[in-house]
């Protein structure tokens, strides 16, 4: 276990809150309560409680305070139960009968420990848990605004949390690639493709005030660090010093400072080196092999282009035209900011500029087309979609008069929060980079700091128990909920660290512990002095996600398609509903069944299901999503085709068990649908049921058994 320093000298990177830290914070007027807030002490392991019987170091925190209050926790939930819990909350989907038999007939003390093992290996739990992540780090394939348009190749960030997932990758690792991979880690593929974290921002891609638009950027980046590795609203110091929270408006902008060189690249390369020189040299190959037809095409296409060009460069302030047509080695860090996000509005395809031809280049276009079809196709040279340094030299960052990005004040380096290190930070300059995002990764993964392990434990608890030790995950801050078990967090956020970051250790500890497995039974008398159940007298029963529901639906129904990563999915939409930004629907049906963390995300409209089903919207980050119980959710599983498909798809995989009569039918739709057999009351309501349906002229009496068990509580819900 990982013991720190007391909370009056805190050491990260090498800078130290001393005394004289601590006259610096006096200055900024920082009170002592602020100084003493909980969530920026140090993590220090505690002590475990002497509590007889407590089968983990979990439950013996837990039992202290519900013995404190003089209530009990529930006893352990029922086999079924169990292993339907932990399966939908690791994976996402519902066990199969098998699994649910092969854990019955184990009567082994480890039994259940073995089924946590074999779920932490299975490739669906980085599916389920990346979905997770996602929502904190906004994360969607269109760039929102009016026109949404398609991020092609933004789907290998989502791929990348996969893998990382399920590689069990530490997440000191997992923050410094998304903050830093490109200067961290060069050569390493998966590391640039990391940092589509920071190109996960909405973007107005085709906005004429440059200026604007970069600072919206940087603004969104910075509010998203805040949320994500520090749990804290520093966007609340973005026009003045945070009206709760130690956080000054100076400390936004010296976190934003170490952003603000950053460029978007779309074309970064997202092979091994190896794989990707090859895939240049096929490219070399073929741009040789077609020189002299392309050629003749720019020249076709080189007075519209022009004229396009001319045209579009005008819509720009005089500024931004400036840092366009200043010659580059005379630009300044500034001028390659903008000119780097002015660039793609007056770069245009072959295509749309030969939209603009008449006559005889119109004509000679279509042949030189015709002759560059000749040769073999224009081979692939996979990209990724990420963010980088402009250059060894950042431009300036100022302190901006209530967040106005053309009113700045005075001149801030790159920096941490001055509560916690009021120092500048240190910066060592990389090869083509400014090292800045490096410095910043580097302090939030230092072991010693307060914030980074805790918040990430934290999440992980939130999405084993529906709420986690602290309430509010993306708020560790005065406006915040206090930890009510703030010594359990602090002992495994120390845990966390000390286990190399491992995410499948954590889980592991959570879930083998009694908390975790006890029954979701309702106890009056607890309810009395616990009624929101915070001290965790019962095990928290709650809906799934959108994404569960339509994954365990799928799985149900025998039509799950498994497939991993690629681009997005585009299943079927009500029919009438209209996308900006477009949705090529599937007509492979398999596509169309593939699990919902490969939907297609267009930012401005959410895919009806998930949308009914409380996904977040994409344009922030969230840290808990919101649930909510409308009609529109039960009008949305009652008359969807897609509901009513898998219903169908369900009952035919009960028909074609062989020999099975309407008794064995029922049982074996209970057991897909429920993990357990149908009970005698249930026997003859569906019974009763299918005679009704069949006289009422139902086509398929079993299809709508089955849809009703779809649509059912005790298969939305979590128990």
């Amino acid at each position: 276990m990982i013991r720190l320093a007391s909370a009056s000298v805190l050491v990260l990177c090498g800078l130290a809150l001393t005394s004289r830290a601590e006259t610096a914070m006096a200055r900024e007027g920082f009170t002592a309560a602020q100084r003493r807030w909980w969530s920026l002490q140090p993590v220090v392991a505690p002590a475990l409680p002497a509590v007889s019987g407590a089968p983990s170091a979990i439950d013996a925190f837990i039992w202290r305070k519900l013995a404190e209050k003089g209530i009990r926790q529930n006893p352990p939930a029922d086999r079924i139960t169990l292993i339907r819990r932990v399966t939908l909350d690791v994976t996402g989907l519902p066990p199969t009968p098998e699994e649910v038999q092969a854990f019955l007939a184990d009567t082994s003390p480890q039994a259940f420990a073995r089924v946590v093992d074999r779920l932490l290996e299975s490739p669906h739990y980085g599916e389920r848990w990346s979905r997770h992540w996602l929502d904190v780090a906004r994360y969607a394939d269109s760039e929102g605004f009016k026109a949404d348009e398609t991020r092609p190749n933004i789907w290998r960030y989502r791929d990348y949390v996969i893998r990382s997932f399920n590689r069990d990758k530490p997440y000191d690792r997992f923050v410094q690639e998304q903050l830093a991979g490109d200067e961290l880690f060069p050569g390493d593929p998966e590391a640039l493709i990391a940092t589509g974290f920071n190109r996960n921002f909405p973007d107005e891609s085709n906005a004429a005030n440059i200026a604007l638009r970069r600072q919206e950027l940087l603004n969104d980046i910075t509010d998203t660090v805040g949320y994500a590795f520090l749990g804290l609203t520093v966007a609340c110091a973005r026009c003045h010093d945070h009206k709760f929270d130690p956080i000054l408006q100076r400390d936004y902008y010296r976190l934003q400072a170490f952003f603000a060189n950053l460029r978007i690249d779309d074309g970064a390369p997202a092979l091994p080196p190896a794989e990707h020189a090859q895939a240049v040299a096929r490219l070399a190959q073929w741009e040789e092999q077609t020189a002299a037809v392309r050629a003749e095409i720019q020249e076709v296409l080189k007075p519209a282009r022009d004229a396009l060009y001319q045209e579009r460069l005008l819509r720009f302030p005089v500024e931004i035209q400036e840092a366009l047509t200043t010659d580059p080695a005379r630009r300044t860090p500034y001028q390659w900011q903008m000119a780097l996000k002015a660039q793609p509005q007056v770069t245009f395809s072959d295509a749309e500029v030969a939209a603009r031809l008449k006559g005889e280049r119109k004509a000679r276009y279509g042949e030189l087309m015709a002759a560059l079809k000749q040769y073999p196709p224009l081979p692939e040279l996979p990209v990724a979609q990420t963010m980088r340094d402009a250059g060894p030299e950042a431009p300036p960052t100022y302190v901006l008069a209530q967040g106005a990005y053309d009113a700045p004040r005075e001149l801030v380096a790159p920096g941490f929060l001055t509560v916690l290190d009021p120092a500048d930070a240190k910066i060592v300059p990389l090869p083509g980079s400014t090292g800045r995002r490096a410095a910043l990764a580097r302090w939030l993964t230092d072991p010693r700091h307060p914030l980074t392990a805790r918040v990430m434990v934290n999440r992980i608890w939130h999405h084993h128990f529906g709420r986690g030790l602290v309430g509010t995950p993306n708020d560790f801050g005065v406006m915040g909920e206090r930890p009510l078990h703030r010594e359990l967090l602090d002992y495994l956020a120390s845990r966390f660290v000390a286990q190399g970051w491992s995410f499948k250790k954590l889980h592991r500890e959570i879930l083998l512990s009694a908390t975790y497995q006890q029954s979701s039974e309702y106890q009056g008398a607890a309810a009395t002095v616990d009624p929101d159940n915070r001290l965790l007298w019962r095990y928290p029963r709650r809906r799934l996600e959108g994404e569960a529901i339509r994954d365990s639906m799928l799985a149900v129904a025998g039509v799950l398609n498994r497939k991993m990563y690629g681009p997005g999915v585009f299943p079927p939409l009500p029919e009438g509903m209209e996308v900006r930004g477009g949705w090529k629907k599937n007509e492979d049906e398999a596509d169309s069944a593939r699990r919902s963390i490969y939907i297609f995300v267009r930012r401005n409209v959410r895919y009806p299901m998930m949308e009914m089903f409380d996904m977040p919207d994409t344009h922030e980050s969230c840290g808990r999503r919101n649930v909510t119980t409308t009609p529109m959710q039960a009008l949305e599983l009652m008359n969807s085709p897609q509901v009513a498909l898998w219903a169908e798809r369900f009952a035919s995989r009960v028909r074609n068990d062989q020999g099975l009569g309407v008794r064995e039918q029922i049982d074996r739709a209970w057991r897909l649908a429920y993990s357990r057999p149908a009970t005698p009351v249930e026997q003859e309501q569906a019974r009763a049921f299918l005679e009704r349906q069949q006289r009422a002229g139902s086509r398929s009496p079993l299809a709508d058994l089955c849809h009703v068990l779809l649509t059912s509580n005790e298969f939305l819900y979590l128990n």
